[in-house]
């Protein structure tokens, strides 16, 4: 009776996940089914009008890929980009934890609900906003700065630092909020302690906080990770679709015009495919590690 209850009880977490599991099938199962699909085909404007029949194509559509050079120099731009992206926002967003944690009442508030504010801006605002901030003409920044009509989003490198500052501005407030609720939850005495011992506010962060905050730590930088590879909005509404002869192209924005401005709809696809394996090789690489080092999450 016992094994028969327990056995039966095993299935209880399972009936109560079944409808989350059922919607998320539907949202996120088919749709990737149908991205794998279309990437095999030969799949164009004629077949989408019915002027030409839908054709099997393989692996032709990832071989014209692979064969293209300027996809291995977006790929590379995108993973550069993202890695600096996560890097300045992990930064930021912990640094302010620990200053919350400093701070007295009203002045934590107000550092909340300003980053409240910036994490809540929808992103074509937020883009909108700072291409105004930083336009040659208009902006208030080339003023302040005294450079004239200097234009940041002719050069390459410029426009994707402006961009960048831009993604980190919306982005710190989940690292910033996440971790300090993290901060809170550990013992005081283990800080007090620390500091007690001479430690200094980098040697208790390095020694202290972010070993008892690794489990955290892995969760915001896998969703900075996946936020910012896949960034598209900030890309196409600063550097106006990518950049002069597409110089600021990341895979999301090369997937779009891929499919939407060339009608190539099977190589968009392809490049989607793509993105998720990359994707899902880094999170699973990831967690692997810390499980081998013996984390629970």
């Amino acid at each position: 009776m016992n094994a028969t209850a327990r056995h039966s009880g095993g299935w209880t977490p399972w009936l109560y996940l079944a409808p989350a599991l059922v919607v998320l099938g539907g949202l996120l199962v088919y749709p990737i089914y149908q991205l794998g699909l279309i990437s095999f085909l030969e799949y164009t404007q004629a077949q989408v009008s019915g002027g030409e029949p839908t054709t099997f194509k393989g692996l032709g559509n990832y071989a014209t890929l692979f064969g293209d050079p300027q996809f291995w120099q977006v790929l590379l731009a995108t993973v550069v980009f993202a890695a600096a992206c996560v890097l300045a926002t992990l930064s930021l967003g912990c640094a302010l934890a620990v200053l919350l944690t400093r701070i007295r009442a009203v002045p934590r508030l107000a550092l909340m609900m300003a980053a409240l504010g910036a994490w809540a801006t929808p992103a074509i605002t937020g883009s909108t906003v700072w291409v105004f901030l930083f336009d040659p003409d208009f902006g208030p920044v080339n003023r302040l700065l005294g450079l004239g009509d200097h234009s940041w989003t002719y050069g390459r490198y410029s426009a994707f630092a402006l961009v960048l500052l831009e993604v980190v501005w919306c982005s710190f407030p989940f690292v910033m909020v996440t971790v300090y609720a993290g901060i809170r939850a550990i013992p005081a005495e283990v800080l007090e302690a620390a500091s007690l011992d001479g430690a200094s506010q980098w040697r208790i962060w390095r020694s202290v906080m972010a070993p008892m905050l690794r489990p955290i730590l892995v969760v915001v930088t896998i969703q900075s990770v996946i936020w910012d590879f896949k960034i598209f909005t900030q890309i196409y509404v600063m550097t106006n679709g990518g950049g002069i002869a597409g110089q600021n192209l990341v895979l999301n924005v090369y997937a779009y015009q891929k499919a939407f401005a060339s009608s190539q709809y099977s190589l968009g696809s392809a490049i989607g495919v793509v993105m998720l394996l990359i994707l899902l090789s880094v999170t699973l690489v990831y967690l692997r590690l810390l499980r081998r080092q013996g984390e629970e999450l």
